[in-house]
């Protein structure tokens, strides 16, 4: 019989082995990480008139009632103008290149992590899970030494006399980062376990540019033999993979699994049209990297380890050469780790409740809150069910001279049936995002301003003859099953807005279910 003692001391062997993580690694993570923040920051620049102006796509009252929650937090909502706005993105993009570059580098990861859910929770219609992976990984990333070598920081330290840090760190902060990472695939493969994964349908439809496709991916389609078999491999490698990540203690065999991922998201930037969220998951295996690689990669040998302590998170000193400013360090450092193992509970519980049929039942308001509070939310439902359809949206524009054009697609010539290039020819993956999700009943509340913002934003960069004089934004959404082969269009908005009363009320529009079918022939 195996005693408690030697039970206890296989788990910790265990659990060193699966989530310490090497400081190099770490700091390679950091300046992936950090490079992301800072381009997100510049690629929202893009939309900044219509997705963060006062007057734009999200009016920061729809946008509070829509969330309904007081503890959904934003530095973006403090003020409701242009200029505020504008600084709270700067202030993502300058913490981003501070991160980046290790300077002060703690506290440009709270910065970072503060900006970035300001943005997110901002924007939330233009939201993708990418956004909210990027908020937990800088979560855990705050209680982190990503510092501790590679960086300016590290350079100024060595240059004072302070040591470094360049073995493996194995804290609670540490093993957070490991199991956010298999959270994530775990939960999203769980969600494939359904027909349209297991048939081997879905990679087919997903690849479609009029769902999530790119033109290479849309090329894929007609290659059934790899599409069905890659299908059922992605059930099983976001399934069997976080299992692996921690069942794995070979240096080798870890290494060769970071690479599997890698490339599984290289791929999915390749054929699919998922924004910054393969960039996401590439940086957050960067910090999985064995320190053997490292070891090789650079031709020498193997460092000594400084093992981070569970409970302090800094490298192991003899006390009696701290002094009290070392002493404070430690307790806050302590202090934080605390929090870090509190903040892990909490997002086992959102875990639980996303995968379990505890959802069914509204979450005790105090952990909701604190969900909210820390944004650790862990609903990975990443294309759970891919439905055989294809979708796409146009808006139909009627100009001052008379032309009617697709202002969601730079003034073309308009196109009601399956718009060439489909969701592709939006300007990027955020206005994919956002008419995605436009004609659910809940995000129907920014129909209206979205509509007004596309139409304003418009008439204020063209002359003249090319104003818009109406504006109509519809949906359009073609079913191929058994029980329903068939065209349905969806009125989204319009502007100007209809008048309140009679056929035209806007309200009504939205509140019905305003379709017309056609027979597969329409199509074709």
């Amino acid at each position: 019989m195996i005693s408690p003692h030697l039970i206890s001391v296989r788990v910790r062997e265990w659990a060193r082995r699966a989530f310490t993580l090497d400081a190099r690694s770490l700091a390679v993570f950091r300046m992936a990480i950090g490079g992301i923040v800072c381009a997100d920051a510049l690629l929202r620049t893009r939309d900044f008139w219509l997705m963060f102006a006062p007057d734009g796509m999200f009016p920061l009252d729809v946008l509070q009632r829509y969330h309904g929650d007081r503890c959904i937090w934003s530095l973006a909502f403090l003020s409701d103008t242009a200029g505020w706005n504008a600084c709270v993105l700067v202030l993502e993009g300058t913490a981003g290149a501070l991160l980046a570059m290790g300077v002060w580098t703690q506290l440009a990861t709270i910065t970072a992590w503060v900006a970035v859910v300001s943005v997110v929770h901002r924007t939330t219609p233009a939201t993708n899970a990418g956004d909210l992976w990027l908020t937990c990984l800088l979560f855990w990333s705050m209680f982190l030494p990503l510092g501790s070598t590679w960086s300016l920081d590290h350079k100024r330290a060595r240059m004072s006399g302070q040591p470094g840090v360049c073995g493996g760190i194995f804290s609670p902060a540490s093993a957070a980062l490991v199991l956010q990472i298999a959270a994530v695939y775990f939960s999203a493969g769980l969600s494939k376990l359904n027909h349209s994964w297991l048939s081997g349908d879905a990679l087919v439809y997903a690849l479609s540019v009029h769902d999530h496709g790119t033109r290479l991916g849309q090329m894929l389609v007609s290659f059934v033999w790899i599409v069905v078999p890659a299908t059922w491999a992605v059930v099983g490698l976001e399934i069997c993979g976080p299992c692996l990540l921690l069942a794995i203690a070979s240096p080798p065999l870890r290494g060769w699994l970071v690479v599997l991922f890698i490339a599984f998201h290289l791929l999915i930037m390749s054929t699919m049209t998922v924004g910054l969220f393969g960039f996401i998951g590439v940086a957050a295996w960067l910090a999985i990297i064995p320190a053997a690689a490292w070891d090789r990669l650079l031709s020498r040998a193997a460092t000594p380890s400084s093992i981070f302590s569970a409970n302090s998170g800094l490298p192991a000193e003899p006390q009696a050469r701290m002094g009290p400013g070392r002493r404070c360090r430690l307790l806050g450092s302590m202090l934080g780790q605390g929090f870090c193992i509190l903040a892990g509970g909490l997002a086992l519980v959102g875990l639980l409740y996303a995968n379990t049929p505890w959802q069914s039942v509204p979450l005790a308001r105090p952990l909701a809150a604190a969900l909210h509070l820390t944004s650790l939310w862990q609903d990975w439902p990443m294309f759970g069910e891919v439905i055989r359809q294809e979708q796409w949206v146009y808006a139909a524009a009627e100009l001052a001279d008379g032309r009617k054009v697709d202002v969601l697609r730079g003034g073309r010539p308009l196109e009601t049936i399956r718009p060439t290039n489909g969701f592709l020819s939006l300007p990027h993956h955020r206005w994919h995002k956002l008419f995605w999700e436009l004609p659910r009943l809940r995000q129907r509340v920014f129909a209206p301003s979205v509509a007004a913002a596309i139409a304003r934003h418009w008439n204020a960069t063209h002359n003249a003859h090319e104003q818009i004089r109406t504006l109509e934004i519809r949906f359009t959404k073609w079913s191929d099953t058994p029980s329903d082969d068939s065209l349905q269009e969806f009125l989204i908005a319009t502007w100007p807005p209809r008048d309140p009363v009679g056929s035209g009320n806007l309200d009504r529009l939205l509140d019905e279910d305003l379709s017309r079918s056609h027979m597969r022939s329409t199509l074709d």
